[in-house]
């Protein structure tokens, strides 16, 4: 496999960049997103916000650990209202969906590429509170919506520094995502790397949950979970 595609399906770490700028930002991001966001973090700071990142580089193995505890029901499993559901209760290619709702699929999560970051105001947070990333934080009336509403000026001015929302309404694939912000220059990129053939082939090789049932939906998960997704900013 090419160094460009072993980036694109979180197999490689080679993109990513130096600790000490892991240190400044508190997340592993590409190299080439490091300036944008502390840019971006600079713009939060001075509308009184503080722009955090709760998660950001998540490798193949760490997505097929979601993922696989997902399958097995040792994680939650939850609804478009980030309900419960019971995985107990559904047929395989019922509870691949349910999963795809909420966690891409190993291989396919845009985190593998540092591009994307999953960002807070840890302003607005109470000491004692573990953030979850669910729609109650980034709603009207959650915590974390003054940040969000500002993020969506800048985004619509053009001023996000190249940052913009992939799920930012319901398309029929992954849920929305307000806190989730990908790096558009270099995101784009790897979009286009992430074919069907490229995660039939990775996914064929790993010890996957769900295996036979997610390559014979493979094409659709690709038109409704991978590729479905806000247009960048040009």
């Amino acid at each position: 496999m090419r160094l460009d595609d072993r980036v694109a399906v979180g197999q490689s770490e080679a993109h990513l960049c130096s600790a000490d700028d892991e240190a400044r930002i508190g997340a592993r991001v590409h190299i080439d997103a490091v300036e944008p966001f502390l840019a971006l973090r600079a713009d939060a700071a001075a509308a009184g916000f503080t722009l955090h990142v709760l998660s950001g580089f998540r490798s193949f193995e760490r997505q097929l650990s979601i993922w696989n505890r997902k399958a097995r029901g040792e994680l939650a499993l939850l609804d478009s209202q980030a309900r419960p559901l019971d995985a107990r209760a559904m047929s395989p290619a019922e509870l691949v969906f349910a999963i795809l709702r909420w966690s891409a699929l190993p291989g396919a999560s845009r985190h593998h590429w540092g591009t994307d970051i999953d960002v807070y105001d840890a302003a607005a947070k109470p000491a004692a509170y573990e953030v979850e990333l669910i729609p109650a934080e980034v709603d009207p009336g959650g915590m974390f919506a003054p940040l969000h509403e500002w993020l969506d000026a800048h985004i619509a001015a053009g001023t996000a520094r190249g940052f913009f929302r992939p799920y930012d309404r319901d398309r029929g694939g992954v849920a929305p995502e307000r806190w989730h912000l990908s790096f558009a220059p270099v995101a784009a990129v790897f979009g286009q790397l992430m074919t069907p053939d490229l995660l039939r082939a990775t996914i064929a090789a790993s010890d996957i949950e769900l295996k036979s049932t997610i390559l014979d939906s493979l094409d659709e998960i690709h038109a409704r979970f991978v590729v479905n997704v806000a247009k960048a900013p040009a």
